[in-house]
């Protein structure tokens, strides 16, 4: 009886160290925090990069089905002009589909890439959407050519500074740049890295695309 005694004594003990021990491990455990992400979308459709678009939109796809459905997405095309063509959840997937189709098609009079007024535009939703309380990544697709009207396409001079005072508001904003030709995607790493830095900086090309998603989750904080 007293021998028995003694092993409940002893396996109460040591279930009491374990409990508190676990207890102080769970304790110290801090869960991060979750933020909602404000994905914006630059896709080119204009006449030099249809060849390409069809992969374009499914990657864009790709990583719409990569986010949560409390993200946001904005999808901003770009040829001749840019404008906003969606906005809402990136599980849409049928609403998304039928919007880039209807308004990536090709025009043959749609010349130029106004990838300029494109970022200003983007810039200006990333603003917007940290005051809603996302987390803004803005995702360029495209060759990053500019053709057409000078006032509307990149000014390579003036993009960092202009990203270095979004990020005086959004300090945790990320940008990726993808399908453009490595000669471009190697001028956008000169300009902004020294902004951004090598973890909010993506730049990927064709080849590359597919293993880059991993990096934009890690870019918007997942």
């Amino acid at each position: 009886m007293n021998k028995r005694l003694i092993i409940i004594g002893f396996l109460i003990l040591i279930i009491s160290v374990i409990g508190k021990l676990l207890f102080s491990a769970l304790k110290n455990i801090e869960l991060d925090e979750f933020h909602p992400a404000a994905v914006i979308f630059v896709i080119d459709s204009s006449a030099s990069n249809q060849e390409k678009l069809n992969e374009e939109i499914k990657y864009l796809r790709n990583i719409c089905s990569i986010l949560d459905p409390e993200d946001v997405i904005k999808i901003l095309k770009v040829s001749e002009k840019s404008y906003l063509i969606y906005e809402g959840a990136p599980t849409d997937g049928s609403i998304i589909n039928d919007t880039l189709k209807e308004f990536t098609k090709l025009d043959t009079s749609d010349y130029g890439t106004a990838y300029g007024e494109a970022l200003k535009k983007a810039f200006e939703h990333a603003l917007t959407m940290k005051k809603e309380g996302y987390v803004p990544s803005i995702v360029v697709i495209g060759d990053l050519e500019n053709e057409g009207d000078i006032s509307k396409q990149i000014d390579w001079d003036t993009l960092p500074e202009n990203v270095e005072n979004v990020k005086k508001y959004v300090p945790e904003i990320s940008m990726l740049f993808a399908y453009a030709h490595p000669e471009k995607l190697d001028l956008v790493k000169t300009k902004l890295t020294p902004v951004l830095g090598e973890k909010k900086l993506i730049v990927v090309n064709e080849q590359t695309a597919a293993k880059s998603q991993r990096k934009l989750l890690e870019a918007i904080g997942r």
